[in-house]
């Protein structure tokens, strides 16, 4: 008769503050990631949030300050800007477009200045509904 006994455990690598502390149980599997790529306009949407919450909180002063930081033309960051010109349901059409998971983007900056430039909301939605049907 043996007197063996055979204990079985998993552990893990978990960094704690500066340590690494040894953990038991199977490792944490990370998130699946969601296919494709948001669109470019999409990412221009966030951006002109993103800008203009920096000159709101005295970050930076002015486009021109953002085009030197971005190493960007001061006419693209006002291009990106426009876009918080749309109205507020377009914004969020923006921020909430599908990813593409193949080929171009179906919106592009160009085609929405003409329509972020009009002062009428009610018109910006005409104009959209023109261009998403297209």
């Amino acid at each position: 008769m043996s007197d063996e006994i055979q204990v079985g455990a998993t552990f893990h690598k978990k960094r704690v503050g500066k340590h690494i502390a040894m953990v038991e149980g199977p490792p944490p599997t990370a998130p699946e990631r969601p296919k494709g790529r948001l669109p470019r306009i999409t990412r221009y949407m966030a951006l002109a949030i993103y800008y203009e919450d920096l000159i709101r909180q005295g970050y930076v002063h002015d486009y021109a300050e953002i085009a030197t930081l971005g190493h960007v033309t001061r006419a693209r960051v006002t291009q990106i800007m426009n876009l918080r010109l749309l109205a507020p349901d377009l914004q969020e059409r923006l921020l909430f477009l599908i990813r593409i998971v193949g080929g171009r983007d179906a919106l592009c900056l160009r085609r929405l200045q003409s329509i972020a430039l009009e002062s009428d909301w009610r018109v910006q939605r005409d104009c959209w509904n023109k261009v998403m049907s297209s």
